[in-house]
């Protein structure tokens, strides 16, 4: 049942009591919420009136906790201005009275409230743009080159305060250094087979220049992305383009074949090495040993002269008739000399065994000088007597 229905009792929901049904006191409320605050901060309650003691008592809590409540917010507010975090890609560069005091590493860090100021700076972010230009090379043709460079910053101090503009300066400092590569270089060159080279030295120019200006930028790519000719000799050089490929696919060929063929050339010599070494240490085994054989024959022949003598001629003899196809035979007292065919008689495959068995012809041979001055004879039986002594 509301208050001010018939009924009701003429209730009044401010002071609950009857009577004039007006807005609330303005004042009592406030009195009231003083004495709530002035409770809430150690205040104590007191009744009265307006002009009691304990209303000034309220007021006087209240003051109090407002400027509690004031102190903390302005504690609040410094120890914000006071504290700060770098990010592990940012560096954190720190004025003091607007000029530059310090650059501050990744991490928590504490400034100067309203002193110090903190400008974070990224110098892990990489930045790019590209470039388009027409110019004049070496043997005095027109290159078309459009190019994309890469960059960060390197250095924050530097970037802030030491260059206004470093982006303008990075643009100039790559403009500057392509036209004098460029400059250097033949057309030839920058469209077919020198390109890295080109991108190389572009960089290292346009990171020189960004030094001395220092920007605090550094260059970490320059990438050539197209080069062309004019389009007046474009098909000239798409044939220069079409032969260096052709050169590489018969250089390729080459060297295909060459794989082929030097290996089977080095295995062969040194195939050729080892039989030439083997061949060294025969021949020299053989002539030591004849050298030896020389030297035992040697020392024979000093000790027997004649007959060793005799026995070299016969067995040399021996060597030189074994090849032959025709025999003489010398009769002591006879003057009729016989010719056998001899070589039709005897194969030559047999004839060295005959030489050897023991029921083969005997042959004479003529006396030798030594034979004649002792008066021994040289008939079939000395010959077969000689060769037994062998």
């Amino acid at each position: 049942m509301a208050w001010n229905e018939p009924g009701g009792g003429n209730r009044d929901p401010w002071n609950n009591k009857g009577g004039d049904q007006g807005p609330p006191d303005l004042d009592e409320v406030v009195r009231k919420l003083q004495e709530k605050m002035g409770g809430l901060f150690g205040g104590k309650r007191r009744g009265g009136g307006n002009g009691g003691e304990g209303g000034g008592s309220a007021g006087s809590a209240g003051k109090k906790g407002v400027g509690l409540i004031i102190g903390l917010v302005v504690v609040a507010v410094l120890a914000m201005e006071s504290f700060y975090i770098v990010q592990p890609a940012e560096r954190g560069v720190v004025k003091r009275f607007g000029a530059y005091h310090i650059v501050t590493a990744p991490g928590p860090h504490l400034k100067l409230p309203f002193i110090d100021t903190v400008d974070v700076v990224n110098v892990d972010q990489v930045n790019k743009f590209q470039h388009r230009a027409q110019m004049l090379t070496k043997d005095e043709n027109i290159a078309d080159v459009t190019l994309e460079v890469q960059f960060r910053i390197q250095d924050a101090a530097d970037f802030l305060f030491q260059d206004a503009d470093p982006g303008a300066t990075i643009h100039g400092a790559m403009e500057s250094s392509l036209r004098e590569v460029i400059g250097k270089s033949r057309l030839d060159d920058i469209i077919t087979e020198n390109r890295s080279a080109i991108a190389i030295s572009v960089q290292q120019g346009t990171q020189a220049l960004l030094d001395l200006y220092r920007t605090g930028l550094i260059v970490t790519n320059v990438n050539i992305q197209r080069a062309e000719a004019p389009e007046q000799v474009a098909e000239a050089f798409a044939d220069a383009i079409r032969a260096r490929e052709d050169k590489e696919r018969l250089q390729n060929q080459a060297q295909t074949y060459a794989n082929d063929v030097v290996p089977r050339a080095r295995g062969e010599a040194a195939r050729l090495v080892e039989d030439a070494k083997g061949y060294k240490a025969r021949v020299v085994a053989e002539a030591d040993g004849e050298s030896q054989r020389f030297l035992a024959l040697l020392r024979e022949y000093e000790k027997a002269p004649n007959v060793t003598r005799e026995r070299l001629y016969l067995e040399t003899m021996q060597d030189v008739l074994r090849n032959t196809g025709k025999v003489l035979l010398d009769v002591k007292e006879g003057s009729n000399l016989t010719y056998l065919p001899l070589d039709r008689m005897i194969q030559p495959s047999t004839r060295a065994a005959e030489f050897k068995a023991p029921d083969s012809p005997r042959i004479a041979l003529p006396p030798t000088n030594n034979q004649r001055s002792t008066g021994s004879s040289n008939d079939g039986r000395s010959f077969d007597r000689t060769r037994r002594e062998r």
